[in-house]
């Protein structure tokens, strides 16, 4: 995991770069907030419950993660929402501190509220631990601002590989893409970490498609295992391929789009391919947020709404009316099979 600095004077040079294809500019490697991740295979002890919240955000990615001692917020909803959808959620759930962002990647439906976020919690709360990111740039507005946040309020902000491991309190958090060196595709360079709690596991692959999926299976197999699996790329049929979900077999996927998605999320192809595995869905769109929580055994599945978990049937479903704030209720318990251990490996170090 590499340390990026000085921020501020990179704007321009990332701005370039995406013009290029080609990530961060090399910087002198800073040691990451623990150390290097081990051979140990399996998370600590579960002390407590481990939440996981799909925000509904419509056509957009935001979720959260908390254990007893510390939180993440993988992605932040859309651009024209600016954060207020998060920031809202966050403070209703009083999280006083980011400790861990994750920018899967630089679309700005998934890094569309991290300068509000960055700024609310910088000036209004107890700060932001460190922003992780695969380092692919765009040349978006919404990118640039992201990064003056960080420079404003001088965030660690981590260049992020395959194997690193995320010092998230209380988990075993790891991350399983992107490749080195970065291509220049954002989809296929997002950061996928998989999060294991106890004996529960948790897989978020951003907008990954199948490229990116058949490189994680041929690099990572079986410690791609989760029980908990959030549907890449807002379940198009450019992801969820049926190599990848028969490796990770998941209990149940969440899928976070738009009820009138422009582009037909969730597409029917994944969700058949859900179905014939015997994976549950939930749709943040019909559902409206979704709450897992665990206790390193068991998890809980809560909704605002009560709507089929059964894939071929959630194009039936009413549109979600709660509030995105509102409580939700438990619908179903997941008791996985049998232990999940996940395989990390030693980080490789990269010549720049």
């Amino acid at each position: 995991m590499k340390r990026v600095v000085a921020v501020g004077c990179l704007c321009v040079v990332l701005v370039l770069a995406g013009c290029m294809g080609v990530g961060f500019p090399p910087t002198e490697p800073a040691e990451a907030p623990t150390g290097e991740p081990t051979d140990e295979p399996s998370s600590p002890p579960p002390t407590g419950t481990f939440e996981v919240h799909a925000i509904n955000v419509g056509q957009a990615d935001a979720t959260l993660l908390r254990t007893d001692e510390e939180t993440m917020l993988i992605d932040s909803g859309d651009w024209r929402d600016d954060g207020e959808t998060v920031i809202e959620y966050l403070d209703a759930h009083g999280v006083d501190r980011i400790d861990h962002l994750i920018s899967t990647h630089a679309h700005a439906d998934h890094i569309g509220g991290h300068e509000a976020v960055i700024d609310h919690y910088e000036t209004e709360r107890e700060g932001v631990g460190a922003v992780y990111d695969s380092g692919v740039p765009s040349t978006s507005q919404t990118y640039e601002r992201y990064l003056d946040s960080i420079d404003r309020h001088d965030v660690t902000l981590f260049e992020v590989r395959e194997n690193d491991e995320i010092p998230f309190s209380g988990t075993r958090t790891v991350v399983r893409s992107p490749p080195y060196p970065p291509g220049d595709s954002l989809n296929d360079n997002s950061v996928a970490v998989i999060v294991a709690f106890g004996d529960t596991t948790f897989l978020f692959t951003g907008d990954a498609e199948r490229d990116m999926e058949s490189r994680m299976v041929d690099a990572h197999g079986d410690a791609l295992e989760a029980d908990v699996y959030h549907a890449g790329h807002h379940g198009s049929n450019t992801s969820s391929s049926a190599e990848f979900l028969d490796v990770v077999g998941p209990e149940i996927a969440i899928v976070s789009a738009a009820y009138d998605s422009p582009y037909g999320h969730p597409h029917d192809e994944p969700l058949e391919r859900f179905a014939e595995r015997d994976i549950r869905a939930v749709w943040t769109a019909t559902h409206g947020s979704i709450v897992f929580e665990s206790d390193g055994t068991n998890i809980s599945v809560r909704t605002q709404h009560e709507v089929t978990m059964s894939p071929l049937e959630l194009d039936d479903a009413s549109e979600a009316t709660a509030k995105p704030t509102a409580p939700a209720t438990e619908r179903t318990v997941i008791r996985p099979a049998s232990t999940v251990q996940q395989q990390v490996q030693p980080r490789t170090e990269v010549a720049l």
